[in-house]
């Protein structure tokens, strides 16, 4: 590179995989609980004529597929980059995470829908079977939750698979709910109440999700950094006279990137060098934000009109 032209990184890509690879094996646990009580809902449900339980078990499917789409997922994203694809296949975790909040918004949908019918043609549900079925997807629930507990708060991918068996843990307690009603007044309403509630519950959470999703794909700042701050304690050390085309994005959970344009005093980097100006900058900016990747170019004042139409 000539004079003024260089470039930091601060860190790689992290050694061990994406973000979501250290869960892999609880969401493999995971994936066996969930289809194993989507088939004992589904006969649960129709031994009981349980629409809850039929919705319930539905939405087990669902995850069940998004559980395997986020493995799927994690096996792509975890394979070395290459000239190509030189952050590798790192996005595809952030891909499955948006197929799990479009299977969620369909089975919230679906099952609205569902009982909207069952209020207009009614059924004789079997409360005592619903309550036992119930428990049964609870307990298992709650494992789960526990398993994915920790991912969810480093992976969006994790996250889109946590909140889906959250909403299935949701659903057990409304399925629990409505069985106790029909049992003790015989309201058989209860039942098509409960499926409404479980797909109301599911909307909210996986819109934030979509939300979140969408501001990866979209390459927003990262969660927690503030990009007004980062131009601050940049322009703060000494010899830097400005900054420009700065950027920071994440390429997927834990991986968050930032590069930046920036002008310093000559006579500073005659005096530090180069690499010194850099380490600077490395440090100022790993001390204060949690950015993995940072990518630097030093210039020199007036050298920024050179490249104002090829930088953006």
């Amino acid at each position: 590179m000539g004079a003024g032209h260089d470039h930091g990184h601060a860190h790689a890509a992290p050694v061990g995989g994406t973000a979501a690879a250290a869960h892999r094996g609880r969401l493999r646990t995971a994936l066996g609980i969930t289809i194993g009580i989507m088939l004992l809902e589904i006969v649960g449900g129709l031994l009981a004529d349980s629409l809850a339980l039929i919705a319930d078990a539905a939405h087990m499917a669902t995850d069940a597929l998004g559980l395997g789409m986020a493995l799927l997922a994690i096996h792509f994203a975890n394979r070395p980059a290459g000239a190509n694809r030189t952050f590798g296949y790192a996005r595809a975790e952030i891909l499955a995470a948006l197929a799990n909040c479009m299977l969620l918004l369909g089975v919230g949908g679906y099952v609205l829908y569902e009982a909207v019918q069952r209020f207009l043609s009614p059924a004789s549900t079997e409360g005592g079977l619903m309550i036992v079925f119930g428990a049964i997807g609870l307990a298992a629930n709650t494992v789960s939750l526990l398993l994915l507990m920790r991912g969810q708060q480093e992976s969006l991918n994790v996250r889109g698979a946590f909140l889906e068996v959250a909403a299935d843990a949701l659903g057990s307690v409304a399925v629990i709910v409505s069985a106790t009603v029909i049992l003790t007044t015989g309201w058989q309403a209860a039942d098509p109440i409960a499926s409404i509630l479980i797909g109301l519950m599911i909307v909210p959470r996986t819109l934030k999700l979509l939300r979140e999703t969408l501001d990866v794909l979209l390459e927003a700042a990262p969660k927690g950094v503030d990009m007004d701050e980062v131009r601050a304690h940049i322009l703060a050390l000494d010899g830097v006279e400005d900054v420009h085309d700065l950027h920071a994005w994440t390429i997927t959970s834990g991986m968050p990137v930032l590069s930046a344009h920036v002008v310093v005093r000559s006579d500073v980097l005659s005096a530090i060098g180069h690499e010194k100006m850099l380490h600077e900058l490395q440090e100022c900016l790993g001390g204060h934000f949690d950015v993995e990747h940072c990518t630097f170019q030093l210039e020199p004042g007036g050298h920024a009109e050179h490249e104002a139409r090829l930088c953006y």
